[in-house]
């Protein structure tokens, strides 16, 4: 049996990404969505959730490249202020980008109870909204190393939920003849595999914390590249058991121009292949089952 759920990340973060989003889940294959509580478009965001109910939502916890929901000055270890420091001074960022973070974060020099702190406050402003949190992943997939991981599993099961996104891919997400016609691709792919060390201390945790998650995720090496061509791909290297596709959709406005992002057009192209009638013509003809992660416990 295989299954697979369609996650589009970054809901929430600009108008024409929760646009994006919604047309990819009604007329498309996207399944589920993970929403940004401190995304500029998170109002708006709620809303289209309340109207699309059957779009499983869960938390995309951000810890980088954004504002935390608690106050900075009380996560010196994520934003580089303290306690003292003046409100008037404050920014209110948080301090890394993904290469600083995850020499950090293999360091042991970020605080556990301050990312606790906040990925439980940016869950529980998603269920104060009135939604129901079906599972959490992180913004850049920063739960992947142990040290993030641990407390974020920790404040999610606090919120009362227990899903959650395995970062970790399949040895070989597409077959070599799709590799060799992108040479881009292997860079991505190689980094992604140095990644994977971590994979086993993942599912310790997982385990020990029981939650549930798919056999791993899918899309990530493709993330700013995926078209039609390689979503095919993708759908025909599928192994059995049931995965998550991470995809991005949305629409290049001037909201996204303006915003800290690398994903631009990428999006829109993304949008199309997602909502193309093959991407679910696809699916049928190699016998994959699209669930959501709220039906994630079901056999």
């Amino acid at each position: 049996m295989r299954r697979l759920i369609v996650n589009a990340d970054d809901f929430g973060f600009t108008s024409g990404v929760n646009r994006a989003i919604v047309e990819a889940h009604t007329h498309g294959v996207v399944t589920s969505s993970t929403l940004m509580a401190n995304g500029p478009a998170f109002a708006e965001a709620v809303v289209l959730a309340k109207a699309n109910p059957r779009l499983s939502v869960g938390c995309h916890v951000v810890l980088i490249d954004g504002e935390p929901v608690v106050d900075a000055r009380q996560l010196p270890s994520l934003t580089g202020l303290s306690p003292t420091t003046p409100s008037f001074a404050t920014q209110g960022q948080f301090r890394d980008g993904l290469k600083t973070f995850a020499a950090r974060a293999v360091a042991g020099r970020m605080n556990a109870d301050e990312i606790m702190a906040e990925a439980r406050a940016q869950i529980r402003k998603i269920q104060a909204a009135g939604i129901s949190v079906s599972h959490v992943d992180t913004h850049k997939h920063t739960h992947l190393f142990p040290k993030i991981l641990r407390p974020v599993l920790r404040a999610a099961a606090e919120c009362g939920v227990r899903a959650v996104r395995n970062p970790f891919g399949p040895r070989m997400p597409l077959r070599s003849s799709q590799l060799l016609r992108r040479p881009k691709l292997w860079t991505r792919y190689a980094e992604v595999r140095v990644l994977s060390r971590f994979a086993g201390k993942f599912r310790e945790a997982v385990d020990s914390e029981g939650f549930a998650t798919p056999d791993g995720t899918l899309g990530i090496e493709v993330t700013g590249t995926l078209d039609e061509t390689l979503f095919y791909a993708i759908a025909q290297s599928i192994p059995e058991g049931t995965w998550e596709f991470v995809c991005h959709p949305g629409y290049n406005d001037g909201d996204l121009q303006a915003a800290r992002t690398r994903l631009r057009e990428s999006r829109e192209t993304e949008l199309r292949a997602l909502t193309l009638p093959a991407a679910r013509e696809v699916l049928v003809q190699q016998g994959i089952q699209l669930i959501s992660f709220g039906e994630l416990r079901k056999p």
